[in-house]
């Protein structure tokens, strides 16, 4: 068994990866297999994946942040490959790779990055000021900026709302069209001084900007949409026998996937009740693997980002 993979750092942002071990240890039940990670991040599950893979094994990875591409070049392993694009895509880019339908396990670690959220450049954090970007391709769609600066002021509190579970959604997005009517938003700094400034009820331990710094992301990146995608996407591409790993950081992630693998655990439930079925007519196409998983306290005090980490882990039946 090799060591476990080491930090890799991006322009100097120190990155852990979450639940490192047991997510590999969940994905490679086949050392010989074709493996896909869906975001390569910075490459720490990666690493540990092709530790432990079979000469003839291979690992496709996929993220969209052209850092994370760069990155990706110091890894000079015959047996891996990297794609740049979303990866709700990650069925059409296995196929190109002559790998849909015989991928042994396929790994999806949803969510922010911690080079990202540290990179002032990026946008994405409340606590050091930069650009109001927030995107994970800088390169294409909306800005956060350009979003808060065009979007009605019913529809930034709905993604305040829905995205973040902001209670004072409404009241937030209020205090943000009236500022904006002064003065554009072009940096995190002043979004989050007036989210502050507006928000009536801080809770203790969390800055008050928290929750629409999620929505504005979650929003600009499409994340929700762009996971729902790939899980069915995932479900289709991967081999029978082929595990499915995702570990996701906050409830509204956790939620899609649970839902996702209980319905196909279940199969088939919208049959009238009565109609004689056999078992393997309920087209129940996942195996739940245990149950969901968490960051141990060691873990999370080493990273106090894992500390909302879920991993939930199954296996295509057919």
């Amino acid at each position: 068994m090799p060591s476990p993979a080491p930090e890799h750092a991006s322009r100097g942002f120190r990155h852990a990866s979450v639940l490192l071990d047991g997510a590999v240890a969940a994905l490679v039940h086949e050392p010989r297999g074709a493996y896909l990670d869906g975001t390569f991040g910075r490459g720490g599950h990666s690493r540990e994946i092709l530790g432990r893979l079979a000469p003839e094994g291979r690992l496709l990875a996929i993220d969209r942040d052209p850092q994370a591409i760069a990155e990706a070049a110091a890894i000079t392993d015959p047996r891996f490959a990297i794609e740049q694009g979303e990866f709700a895509r990650l069925g059409e880019i296995a196929d190109r790779h002559g790998l849909h339908g015989r991928l042994a396990g396929i790994l999806l670690d949803v969510g922010v990055s911690s080079p990202q959220l540290d990179d002032p450049e990026r946008g994405f954090s409340f606590l050091r000021d930069g650009p109001l970007d927030m995107r994970m391709d800088p390169t294409r769609g909306e800005s956060a900026a350009d979003f808060i600066g065009r979007a009605k002021e019913a529809e930034i509190a709905r993604v305040f709302k829905t995205y973040g579970e902001e209670r004072f959604a409404r009241r937030l997005a209020r205090a943000i069209v009236a500022r904006r009517t002064e003065r554009p938003f072009t940096r995190t700094a002043d979004l989050a001084d007036v989210v502050k400034t507006a928000h009536p009820a801080w809770e203790k331990g969390k800055h008050p900007a928290t929750r629409v710094f999620q929505a504005l992301r979650i929003q600009v990146n499409g994340e929700l949409e762009q996971l729902d995608a790939a899980l069915e996407a995932a479900l289709e591409a991967l081999a029978p026998g082929g595990h499915l790993v995702v570990i996701s950081f906050h409830s509204l992630e956790d939620r899609r996937v649970k839902r996702f693998i209980r319905q196909h655990v279940r199969g088939d439930t919208h049959l009238p009740r009565g109609v004689p079925i056999r078992d393997d007519q309920l087209e129940r196409r996942l195996e739940a693997l245990g149950k969901a998983q968490r960051p141990t306290a060691a873990e999370v005090e080493d990273n106090p980002r894992a500390r909302s980490a879920v991993m939930r882990v199954a296996r295509k039946r057919h």
